[in-house]
């Protein structure tokens, strides 16, 4: 009878994250379709400033409450259901590593990339499931066919492993990478379209295009981009670390030829878990980033031969899915830009304080930066935690210097209220700077 017992329970487990049995149906599925009842007639805008609301979904995650988290721009931390899920199908995997591992939990990854592709609005056959933004991007960057003389564009304001692994092909290769510079904020988008349009010459052959710069939270014109790169038969790379699971869009929509992302960000999936897009005509020319029996197949499961993998982190992207689609993309997206907007509308009025991005919604959404006149970015950094036990993270590249803050469904508002003190506070005393330098963790 035990054995009958625990064989019924590893069928209950290995429903997996979209059964009826998901960990989230059994935690949240009720309150969550009660609340959505009870607001259906509120917009995503209204809701963004209903408290009820968002406290129910505050409940779901674990946050530590000796630390204000604002610096969820680096990695985000996941719902209750979605570690939970990591533990349980680990453990699972250790009654049995390779029987559970390769012939139970490897038959999950299918209904994921499903589950993916309809979050992504795109074909489940354009859907790899990898680790992070970049083993996503650095898989097409490495497995596009150019040769020397080939040009790529793209910007000094790129995520820091995107451009190595471009200057890297142009050292050992010979192609040419350039890097295009910025002053952010912007708020023209022709103007960004054009220092593209401008780099373009007959020997381009990629865009390499950041739809959310990860270090002051700039929304790049990224459909404009490429439909400026179509008409010059440019391809395009998006890199979506920071968009996906955060803004309202489908990955298609975007009209570019391969996108990449974590999915540890705004999608609070499991810590080291991305995506890759890849449009399906061309699938076929990209070489894999880990070896492949078929390295030319038009398959795209040839992107995911990454040797033994965590298949409990895969559970946990599911049930990260299912909270995201609780809540609602667009209802989320809202949130989130009305948290940014309610702390910067309050410091940017304040002596000596500088917000470094735009706060008009088509430009930002949930990153922001901030500065103190007299303060480096480590220094403001340090001041916010070792005072008031808020962390962020001080940014310091090329011209950008100033401290990233990012707040997430989870942030309260009593939380913000404090960093808008601490800032004030802050700034009044404004102490000469000691030429610390600002961190950069990303």
């Amino acid at each position: 009878m035990a054995n009958r017992r625990n064989f019924i329970q590893h069928l209950g487990l290995m429903a997996g994250a979209f059964s009826a049995n998901s960990l989230f149906n059994q935690a949240h599925a009720a309150e969550f379709e009660h609340i959505n009842l009870q607001k259906k007639m509120l917009s995503p805008k209204e809701l963004a400033m209903d408290e009820d609301y968002w406290s129910v979904i505050q409940q779901g995650y674990t946050v530590s409450p000796s630390i204000i988290n604002l610096n969820n721009g680096g990695v985000s931390p996941s719902p209750r259901v979605v570690q939970e899920a990591v533990e349980t199908f680990n453990k699972l995997s250790n009654e049995g590593p390779s029987y559970f591992m390769w012939r139970i939990l490897d038959q999950g990854r299918e209904p994921l990339r499903y589950k993916l592709a309809q979050l992504a609005g795109c074909d489940p056959e354009e859907i790899a499931i990898n680790r992070n933004a970049t083993e996503a991007l650095n898989t097409v960057i490495f497995g596009l066919n150019l040769k020397a003389g080939d040009e790529v564009v793209g910007s000094k304001f790129d995520y820091p492993n995107m451009v190595n692994a471009w200057k890297q092909r142009a050292s050992r290769e010979g192609i040419v990478y350039k890097q295009l510079d910025f002053k952010f904020p912007m708020e023209n988008e022709e103007d960004m379209v054009r220092i593209y349009e401008n780099a373009i010459t007959p020997k381009t052959k990629v865009f390499h295009i950041t739809h959310m710069v990860n270090w002051v939270g700039q929304i790049m014109p990224v459909k404009k981009l490429c439909a400026l790169a179509k008409k010059h038969n440019i391809e395009t790379i998006v890199d979506g670390a920071h968009s996906f699971g955060l803004m309202d869009f489908k990955i298609p929509d975007l009209g570019c030829d391969y996108f990449g992302t974590s999915l540890h960000k705004f999608l609070s999936a499991p810590i080291g878990s991305g995506m890759l897009w890849i449009k399906k005509e061309n699938i076929e020319k990209i070489w894999p980033l880990v070896c492949n029996d078929n390295p030319k197949g038009t398959d795209i499961r040839k992107f995911e031969t990454l040797g033994t993998r965590s298949f409990p982190i895969e559970q946990g992207i599911g049930e990260a899915i299912n909270f995201h689609t609780a809540i609602g993309s667009k209802r989320k997206e809202e949130r989130i830009r009305y948290l940014k907007n309610y702390w910067a509308t309050r410091v940017k009025e304040i002596p000596k304080v500088k917000i470094n991005t735009s706060l008009k919604d088509e430009f930002s959404c949930a990153i922001c930066g901030v500065s103190i006149d007299g303060m480096t970015p480590g220094e403001l950094d340090n001041a916010l935690f070792n005072n008031y036990k808020i962390h962020t993270v001080g940014i310091v590249w090329d011209n950008v210097s100033c401290v990233r803050i990012t707040p997430h469904v989870y942030t309260r508002i009593q939380d913000l209220d404090k960093l808008v003190i601490a800032i004030e506070a802050i700034a009044k005393k404004s102490p000469a700077s000691n030429n610390l330098q600002g961190k950069y963790l990303f």
